[in-house]
């Protein structure tokens, strides 16, 4: 992946207290929202884009939602976290890394999900993959919160990195090591679920 950027503006934002627009409902967090989730929503805590307010980065990556469920640290931490090794590309060593699935962290925001729905992960930088939520069910995606044990530093991979121990999954096992984590943005910062239209 290219070098990301953006980190000075997010450390900035990060350092601010949550901000609402006048027309959002009241965001329920103790810290900094690190992840949106956008689409079809039952359990929103959070309304509309801002696009004159503090939803920059949103705006700029043309994001756009009426509605929206946001977490920070403690949010995620709360939820049932499970502990993958995958190989990593950066030094091809196994690395450990702990996190809630990605289809938990759906479920809480109350998503509608069916197997074939998109799910789009942006990181920071404007990078975007896509994946289904077979996909993510089947290579058991997390939002890794930790490597080694530590939270995630901002400027390294994290806070927060979509991604899924491609050791375990035979396809992707065949492949190098620099071609099997394509769809794992790290920086990760708002996942969009798309519904089919059938």
């Amino acid at each position: 992946m290219k070098k990301r950027q953006f980190f000075g503006a997010l450390a900035a934002a990060g350092a601010l207290p949550v901000l609402n627009s006048a027309h959002a409902a009241p965001v329920k967090t103790s810290g900094p929202v690190l992840l949106t989730v956008t689409g079809p929503i039952s359990k929103p805590n959070r309304g509309p884009l801002d696009p004159s307010g503090f939803d920059q980065m949103l705006v700029k990556h043309k994001v756009n939602f009426t509605k929206a469920y946001v977490f920070d640290f403690a949010m995620l931490a709360a939820l049932p976290a499970i502990t993958i090794k995958p190989t990593l590309e950066y030094d091809n060593k196994p690395h450990t890394l702990k996190g809630p699935l990605l289809v938990d962290v759906l479920k809480a925001a109350g998503a509608t999900l069916t197997e074939n729905s998109t799910l789009a992960l942006r990181a920071v930088d404007g990078y975007a993959a896509s994946i289904t939520v077979a996909q993510a069910r089947a290579q058991r995606y997390i939002i890794a919160t930790h490597l080694e044990g530590a939270p995630i530093a901002l400027g390294g991979l994290g806070p927060l990195w979509a991604v899924y121990d491609a050791d375990n999954v035979p396809d992707m096992a065949k492949k190098p090591v620099a071609e099997r984590f394509g769809s794992c943005p790290w920086g990760l910062y708002h996942v969009e679920v798309q519904s089919v239209l059938v």
